[in-house]
């Protein structure tokens, strides 16, 4: 990991002719670039948030709903298939789907009379784009959230009812607390995940939707925006956010892992 971290690092700070320079660095606070950085950071921030509370719903019912433990073994199962199934097989399911005459798209039209893309929505928008993220950020919601639900004792529950606390009062004072890192944690690697990401969305929107890997892409393999120096400083960006969010996920990681044993 070293290694190739430290040759971006090097290339960040020098021409094409090899010289040392700092315009790679200040041209990342360039108007096209800072927009493309905030765009990834919006749109992995809403994917994760939303794919944070239904994951966690998702899991709530899977662990602590009661069902029987085939169901929690089939949702398990495909949530680890489906936390890895990204890329163009995704950007093709979703299209065939949801696109402007998939499946679901033509089914709604001709029976249900309801002409989803009238309403103003898009799959080839930013929410079409965090519509799509969902289908590997619940998943991995679920399979990162679940050690945490687990490790929820019933013996505190007992103990509060036992003090005269009420289900609320437990959830509120003991239950919530407890899960509160495991959640912002889990959120800080789905925020990761959804921050990387190339290939779904250059399958779905083409090069129209300028988030950072597509730029980085650009700038690397493109024939108009060729500048891999340029390349390797967005690279060297995008690797600082990396390291904050992880960084503050082993933190609260290491924080929940206290109640879990």
């Amino acid at each position: 990991m070293l290694a190739p971290v430290s040759y971006l690092i090097i290339g960040a700070f020098q021409t094409p002719k090899g010289a040392f320079t700092l315009g790679n660095i200040a041209d990342l606070a360039s108007p096209n670039i800072a927009a493309s950085y905030w765009l990834s950071i919006r749109l992995s921030l809403a994917s994760a948030l939303i794919g944070t509370v239904t994951g966690l719903m998702l899991a709530w019912a899977v662990v602590l709903g009661g069902l029987p433990g085939w169901v929690r073994s089939a949702v398990t199962t495909f949530s680890g298939v489906a936390s890895n199934f990204a890329g163009v097989p995704l950007a093709f399911a979703f299209i065939a789907t949801l696109g402007r005459i998939g499946l679901v798209t033509v089914i709604l039209r001709k029976v249900f009379h309801i002409n989803l893309y009238a309403t103003g929505f898009s799959l080839f928008s930013f929410w079409g784009l965090a519509l799509t993220y969902l289908y590997f950020q619940m998943p991995l919601m679920l399979l990162v959230i679940t050690p945490a639900l687990e490790g929820l004792k019933r013996e505190w529950e007992e103990a509060a009812a036992s003090l005269g606390a009420s289900r609320l009062q437990y959830w509120r004072f003991v239950g919530a607390p407890v899960l509160a890192p495991s959640v912002l944690g889990c959120f800080l690697l789905l925020f990761a995940n959804a921050f990387g990401t190339l290939a779904t969305v250059i399958a779905l929107t083409g090069s129209n939707f300028s988030v950072v890997p597509i730029l980085l892409f650009q700038q690397i393999r493109g024939n108009v925006l060729y500048n891999p120096n340029l390349g390797y400083a967005l690279a060297v960006g995008m690797i600082a956010i990396m390291i904050v969010t992880n960084t503050a996920y082993l933190v609260l990681r290491t924080r929940a892992e206290r109640w879990q044993k």
